[in-house]
């Protein structure tokens, strides 16, 4: 029997749990080699969806979690759920909140408060609070890339900063990281399979980590595979993993180019804003020394005043908000086309033990080694994860880019809501000032006629007297130029 495409379950027409059949299940029928060699990994006759792309049966961490992630591809477009929130018991809530300095004799390091609450029988108790610090959350990540190594694993945010350039233990700094730590550790506790892995059981719940144990073991294996695999070249990824390979690297292309364009756009708020302050003190000291325009003059000032606090406020929203979802999202990539390069060391390994087996088999009859097959059903256990863990992270996308543009959105129309009014608010006062004038003139005028009358009786303003009265009451500023 000649190799064929890999068996796959359709996104259209779920089957009954009890007929679908493990990857890994030993009741599978054997392998048996054919001539033709060039292997796409499976064994049984090729199901797929509508459009062509074969679909794999995934690794399941329970039935339900497997019953689940069978979801109609149309119901996630019509609706836009996660077609993974069924598998999510809610029963593990983590927070990451009151980060602490510490100063020794040999380091200075904040630590940050990780509570968990939870109804698992995993756990001996129901609420957890323990310190970690940035380097136990890196354990964490690294021990689960160890020991999940067919699923996406989300991303840390950076540990290394510029000296010089970024204060790693200013207020600012520590809220940002502790926001994305915070994020990881959500991530990780609502995933259906990374939030059951023990190790994130020992972070959460054990006072101190013994983070050594079971590294050495782990590098070996991982060596191991890279040996195995190094050696052979990969012949053709599948066209659904070529499609998220292109799809990762257009996606970073354009956030790269939105977050160096922000940083600009950050960069030259921050220049502007201090050019707008100083504006607005030159308003204020002005109002000082002119009687006449100190309203106007401090009500420009003010408008100054309240149009810098509203781009502080904007500008913060960026450098908090915005820009920290695009970092997240550029790492995130790297996380997936490091998964992506596992599953090809997978199918590498798979394609290199394969024609090796069947270049024996011709020379002697040998029978396919059984570690043939646990490489193929390592493949699609790979395949099948990594397609759910996609399809998990794209609906995560959708989401996190729609409440994060709709925040920039709200943010740009409170900003100029405020120097709208502010504005408008200095053109009443402005109306104001000069119908006040007009008034103020129109009853001066009307006093200095009649005292004009009483000291000139029967004069015109044209009389030496006359002009005499007039050019010194505007001295004084009671009267206009025009003629009484």
């Amino acid at each position: 029997m000649s190799i064929s495409a890999p068996r796959g379950l359709a996104s259209s027409g779920q089957k009954p749990i009890t007929e679908i059949l493990h990857p890994l299940s030993a009741a599978e029928e054997p392998l048996s080699p054919g001539p033709d060699v060039t292997v796409s990994g499976g064994r049984d006759k090729e199901v797929g969806l509508t459009n062509g792309t074969p679909v794999e049966t995934p690794s399941p961490a329970s039935a339900s979690v497997l019953f689940n992630r069978l979801q109609l591809d149309d119901d996630l477009d019509s609706d836009g759920r996660d077609p993974y929130a069924d598998t999510e018991t809610h029963d593990l809530f983590v927070t990451v909140d009151d980060p602490k300095k510490h100063v020794s004799t040999m380091e200075t390091y904040i630590t940050y408060r990780v509570s968990t609450k939870t109804t698992r029988i995993e756990f001996d108790l129901p609420d957890y609070s323990v310190r970690r610090r940035y380097q136990d959350f890196d354990w964490l990540r690294t021990k689960l890339e160890d020991s999940q190594p067919t699923h996406l694993i989300p991303p840390l945010p950076e540990k290394f900063v510029m000296k010089g350039v970024v204060d790693r233990f200013s207020e600012e700094f520590v809220e940002t990281r502790m926001k994305a730590l915070d994020k990881f550790l959500k991530r990780v506790a609502d995933h259906p399979v990374l939030s059951f892995n023990p190790h994130l059981n020992a972070f959460l719940s054990a006072k101190d980590l013994n983070k050594r144990q079971g590294l050495a073991l782990l590098s070996k294996v991982g060596e191991s595979v890279k040996n195995v695999a190094g050696g052979y070249k990969l012949r053709v990824r599948p066209p659904e993993f070529c499609a998220m390979g292109e799809y990762l690297d257009t996606f970073n292309q354009k956030l790269g180019t939105i977050d160096r364009i922000a940083q600009r756009i950050l960069k030259e708020q921050s220049e502007y804003l201090t050019e707008l302050r100083e504006y607005g003190t030159v308003y204020a000291s002005w109002a000082g020394s002119e009687e006449e325009l100190q309203r106007p003059l401090e009500g420009v000032a003010g408008c100054v005043t309240t149009c810098c606090g509203a781009l502080e406020d904007m500008s913060e929203n960026m450098g908090q908000d915005f820009l920290p979802v695009l970092r997240e999202y550029i790492l995130y990539i790297e996380s997936m086309k490091n998964v992506l390069r596992k599953r090809d060391q997978s199918q590498a390994e798979y394609e290199g033990r394969l024609e090796a087996a069947v270049l024996r088999k011709q020379e002697d009859r040998t029978p396919i080694p059984a570690e043939v097959e646990k490489c193929q059903d390592k493949m699609e256990c790979f395949n099948a994860d990594l397609k759910a863990d996609w399809e998990r992270w794209q609906s995560n996308k959708r989401q996190d880019f729609k409440q994060l543009l709709t925040g920039m959105a709200d943010k740009n129309v409170t900003h100029y809501e405020k120097c709208q009014a502010a504005w408008e608010s200095l053109i009443t006062l402005l109306q104001d000032k000069q119908t006040e004038d007009k008034t103020r003139t129109s009853v001066m005028s009307l006093l200095e006629g009649r005292v004009f009358i009483q000291i000139f009786p029967g004069q015109t303003s044209s009389t030496p007297n006359a002009s005499l009265f007039l050019s010194s009451s505007r001295q004084r500023g009671f009267a206009r130029e025009d003629k009484i």
